[in-house]
């Protein structure tokens, strides 16, 4: 039997990420090649340096889509190993178990995710049984699956676990936690639940289904509450979150990996004070500034673009654009760009432009201006930029118009 390090972290008080989006961001209508897969799952694991496996479980796939699909999941086991934990994601039948088992076999840190549902609607759904008998059948295909192969750590995902019955959820938990269970995820499929539910549903499942039981989280976003019903469950102590990049998963998505992770980690004090505890929460503490290169990969393998207003990794984050923010950035920022992420600020033009903005990036294109040429250029900028329709105006542009002021001037003299 295998150490389940994932299980371990969480009931050290270490935060784990369950990462989605590779699995779930297929959802989304993206589509990760087998070498991207295992480049992202390394380049995620790095982000904890030798504890990767301890913090990240990197759900490669859903193996039996198809023969491709399986074989990119075992890529993934294979080439990925020892950088993260990789899991399987599989539906609740036996068959399915089988093939998610063999698709991660041998290699170190492996697991599988069931998914179960936890609500009528949803056990009538996919099972054709009752939300009850769903679980036992749960229970039955955990310790099935230890049976076969106790070297892979099984996980269970409870689908529409926020219109289920939260003690037969726990009981079902613990059942199942018993049976061999590594995690029993906690879904709010639909996306649904508001903050006050989400925290509320954790502590109840987590207080009656036992300390041994190791909750996760897998909190959809349509209402755009997903990072904030994430955080409810680690207020409630949970330390297992799912979470994708650039929240890509069905419909509205998950929580935005890069938004959960720099959150949890950019302010330690503020960090402890949400877990609330005294451990840390790392193992390795995440080296953040490796936040905006990742980002930026699977944004072009999925075609998902970064905004201006994407948190903590979109094109706006860094530049400055008006007059008290150049002069005082700090006032203006919860985070230094620069020290947390490794982003050099950058002075944008626009038609907000200070004096002072001005003249700093006529500095930067090697011009020097004296208040009579800064109040012409910045006439020149906003008018450009209302002729336009676009409020920023590139650097080239407004060195070509430096340059030829400075012609003019020279051809006066």
């Amino acid at each position: 039997m295998s150490r389940d390090v994932i299980r371990e972290s969480a009931l050290a008080g270490r935060v784990v990420l369950w990462e989605e989006s590779a699995r779930d961001g297929a959802q989304a209508k993206t589509l990760m090649s087998p070498d991207f897969r295992v480049r992202l799952a390394r380049e995620h694991g790095r982000v904890f340096g030798a504890d990767g496996p301890r913090h990240v479980v990197f759900a490669a796939g859903f193996p039996a889509v198809c023969a491709q699909e399986f074989e990119a999941v075992r890529r993934v086991a294979v080439e990925a190993e020892g950088l993260v934990s990789v899991a399987a994601v599989c539906r609740g039948t036996v068959a399915d178990v089988r093939q998610a088992l063999a698709s991660v076999r041998d290699t170190a840190h492996a697991r599988i995710m069931v998914v179960v549902p936890a609500s009528e609607p949803m056990a009538a759904v996919m099972t054709h049984r009752t939300a009850g008998a769903a679980l036992e059948e749960g229970v039955a295909l955990v310790q099935a699956a230890r049976e076969r192969d106790d070297r892979v750590a099984v996980d269970v995902c409870l689908a529409d676990a926020s219109r289920a019955d939260h003690g037969l959820m726990a009981a079902g938990a613990s059942a199942m936690t018993e049976a061999g269970a590594g995690t029993v995820l906690l879904a709010d499929t639909v996306g649904c639940q508001l903050p006050a539910e989400a925290g509320g549903m954790f502590a109840r499942v987590r207080a009656a289904s036992g300390d041994e039981v190791v909750l996760a989280s897998h909190m959809h976003n349509d209402l755009g509450l997903g990072l904030c019903n994430t955080i409810e469950a680690l207020r409630a102590g949970v330390r297992v979150v799912s979470s994708s990049w650039l929240g890509i998963a069905e419909r509205s998505g998950l929580v935005a990996t890069e938004q959960l992770l720099f959150l949890l980690a950019y302010r330690a004090e503020r960090t402890a004070v949400l877990l609330g505890e005294a451990i840390a929460p790392w193992w390795t503490a995440p080296d953040l500034t490796r936040l905006p290169a990742i980002a930026r990969m699977v944004s072009q393998e999925t075609g998902v673009p970064l905004s201006v207003t994407s948190p903590i990794v979109g094109s706006g984050v860094g530049t400055i654009s008006t007059g008290t923010p150049f002069v005082h950035p700090q006032l203006f920022q919860p985070f230094d760009p620069q020290e947390s992420l490794g982003i050099t600020p950058t002075v944008v033009l626009t038609h907000l432009a200070s004096a002072r903005v001005v003249r700093a990036v006529a500095a930067g294109l090697g011009h020097e201006l004296d208040d009579e040429q800064v109040r012409t250029a910045m006439t020149w900028v906003k008018s450009r930029a209302y002729r336009s329709g676009q409020a920023v105006v590139a650097d080239q542009d407004f060195a070509g118009y430096l340059d030829r002021q400075q012609t003019v001037g020279v051809g006066e003299r």
